[in-house]
């Protein structure tokens, strides 16, 4: 695995208002990234319980 290859973006929607999520490949953990003009943030997706969504880790 690359120096830049931790974080995989496995959904994205919209153009000037970006919706993606992204996952950690060594943890599995699932992240919510949004951006709207010059500002944007990212953020741990939780299940309906608080909890991290994680997701299988595959080796590459």
């Amino acid at each position: 695995m690359g120096k830049n290859d931790r974080f995989e973006r496995i959904y994205s929607q919209g153009t000037m208002n970006v919706t993606e999520i992204w996952v950690d490949r060594e943890t599995g953990v699932n992240y919510v990234f949004h951006a709207a003009a010059n500002a944007g943030g990212m953020t741990p997706l939780l299940d309906r319980e608080g909890k991290p969504v994680v997701s299988p880790i595959m080796n590459r």
